[in-house]
């Protein structure tokens, strides 16, 4: 078979014609993108992992070898980069997948449905999710206590980025006093219970994921049950008691809880994970280890908060959620990010874990929180 010479774009008809003379054919797009489907008998290896280590997938630098992307611009730029590495057959497909596929060329099906594919494309392109870190949100389950200040906007970019299973966790009703910061919910919803209102706002945003309304209090009696099961908890309440219990229910079982507050114009987000991996993790209780008088901590009825504080913390914590769920990045483990956004300020504190601490330290709780029976979740 005659060489291709380097860095020559040759159509698709032809590249199908040297595929059946032996020449091998490299899908160069992320996996998010084959998933949409690959020319038939292509070798799928993105381009950073090619050019990466070429010698891998191509050992002999004379090799005839075919690179296709989705259009012909990155398999050109990785054909010339493979020329200077001294590789002395590579070529590209003019006009990539999108060609091969309008020319109607065999190809492989796709991996998953194609509404799957087109809600998600923007996610399949990122390498640090694609199709396999897509699929771990689709199986993913995580917990909201709270669909009001906090909840509202972590639950829509959950359900949007595709976590497959939510649950929402509220006994409050829809006030219209909620909706200058409670955007999951809508006038029309007003008296209706929080965790219905917030369902059917999520299931029309994206159908395809699972909504538990459970429209309960969080008491020592059941905070077990409502969060076992799941792979993140994430805080939306506003007050103490609650907090207590939900975070000594998560050390109890080695989840993850995302912390977030609001108050006037200032929040701040923690990720409090006691994970079994040597390391001494701090937990909520650590970093307060007796709630606060009530005149130091009012909620926002009593304080007020402006309207866009709530989202921005609610999406900081969804962002921890969707990292936790995708095991990239660094999540905010012992660490308390605080916001300020009359400045516009973002300043990390870092936690530690506290040794008398009576839930993840060698310390007893005292009466008052040996007591804690929770209490109704009136979040943000």
């Amino acid at each position: 078979m005659g060489r291709v010479p380097p860095n020559l774009s040759i159509t698709p008809a032809d590249a199908l014609d040297r595929q059946r003379m032996g020449a091998a054919l490299i899908d160069i797009r992320e996996a998010g993108e084959r998933a949409t489907g690959m020319a038939r008998a292509a070798i799928g290896v993105a381009m950073g992992e090619l050019l990466d280590d070429p010698a891998r997938w191509i050992p002999d630098h004379t090799s005839d070898v075919m690179l296709i992307c989705a259009s012909g611009r990155r398999s050109l730029t990785a054909s010339k980069a493979l020329t200077e590495l001294g590789y002395v057959a590579t070529c590209s497909v003019d006009g990539g997948t999108t060609r091969w596929r309008a020319e109607h060329l065999p190809m492989r099906d796709p991996d998953e449905s194609a509404e799957f594919l087109d809600r998600y494309s923007r996610h399949l392109l990122l390498p640090e999710v694609g199709l396999v870190g897509q699929r771990k949100l689709r199986d993913a389950r995580v917990a909201l206590i709270g669909a009001g200040g906090l909840g509202s906007p972590a639950a829509l970019y959950l359900a949007a980025a595709g976590i497959g299973h939510l649950t929402l966790i509220d006994n409050d009703v829809v006030e219209r006093s909620n909706l200058q910061r409670q955007i999951v919910h809508r006038d029309a919803a007003i008296g209706q219970l929080k965790v219905e209102s917030a369902r059917d706002t999520l299931l029309a945003l994206n159908p395809d994921i699972r909504i538990d309304a459970v429209a309960e209090r969080v008491v020592v009696n059941n905070v077990d049950a409502l969060l076992s099961g799941h792979d993140v908890i994430l805080d939306g309440c506003d007050n103490f008691a609650t907090r207590y219990l939900v975070n000594d229910a998560c050390v109890r079982f080695g989840l993850p809880l995302i912390y977030g507050a609001v108050e006037r114009f200032t929040g701040q987000v923690a990720v409090f994970w006691s994970r079994d991996d040597g390391q001494p993790r701090s937990c909520y209780r650590c970093l307060f280890p007796e709630p606060p008088p009530a005149a130091f901590a009012p909620n926002c009825a009593e304080a007020g908060v402006l309207g866009v504080l709530p989202g921005l913390i609610g999406m900081l914590q969804a962002t921890e959620a969707i990292k936790l769920v995708l095991n990239i990045g660094e999540p905010l483990i012992d660490c308390l990010l605080r916001v300020d956004v009359l400045r516009m300020r973002f300043d990390r504190v870092v936690l530690t874990r506290d040794s008398d601490c009576g839930t993840c330290g060698d310390g007893e709780l005292s009466p008052v929180h040996a007591a804690d029976v929770g209490c109704e979740i009136r979040s943000g």
